[in-house]
């Protein structure tokens, strides 16, 4: 059987996964939630997943929150999964992107565990539960898209600014999604550019 055909079996088993977990911007699918199910069928049909970083970039965030000024470190990071037939030695290798922003300590770590948890979720075209990304915002979400707002308005240049929209991008997809935040985001971006074009 070839690796296409493996791939496609594990596919086929997973109809779809509730959110089990809860972060800033509301529940996702945790990363032990996807792995369970794919690394048990992994292991049956001799499957290897070898990640490897292939770039990486740090940076210093410093914002404003409800508690006072927080400093976090947000990490890009390109990383290579190469799939390993054990049976056959036949490969696939997928390149992917993933950011994340934590302490100093945990921004890489951060990165790495929502790419893999992404890269498997949209490899298997796996379906999660609440991801229309029109539907109402609860209160907790409202406050959550208006300091995400907050936070692109105290951009002071088009990286900070696009660094930002990486970050909501790659750790909460529905405020990256949500209209009001990508009005203001386009905004920023048009400011900025017109300031650089006078300039």
């Amino acid at each position: 059987m070839s690796i296409y055909k493996k791939l496609h079996e594990i596919q086929c088993s997973i109809a779809g996964l509730t959110k089990d977990a809860q972060g800033n911007s509301g529940a996702y699918v945790s990363g032990n939630k996807i792995l369970g199910p794919v690394r048990k069928m992994m292991d049956e049909s001799g499957l290897l997943l070898i990640p490897e970083v292939e770039q990486a970039s740090f940076e210093r965030m410093d914002y404003a929150t409800k508690q006072g000024q927080k400093t976090e470190m947000f990490c890009h990071l390109v990383i290579k999964f190469t799939w390993v037939d054990v049976n056959s030695g036949e490969t696939l290798v997928n390149k992917w992107a993933s950011s994340g922003m934590n302490q100093f300590d945990k921004g890489y770590g951060s990165a790495l565990t929502y790419g893999e948890r992404y890269y498997l979720l949209k490899l298997f075209h796996i379906p999660t539960d609440k991801d229309d990304v029109d539907a109402p915002r609860t209160p907790e979400e409202e406050a959550t898209v208006q300091t995400a707002i907050a936070n692109l308005k105290a951009a002071q240049d088009v990286n900070t600014l696009q660094q930002w929209f990486a970050y909501y991008q790659g750790n909460f997809p529905k405020i990256a999604k949500d209209k009001e935040f990508l009005k203001e985001f386009n905004l920023l971006m048009k400011g900025f550019n017109n300031a650089t074009a006078q300039g």
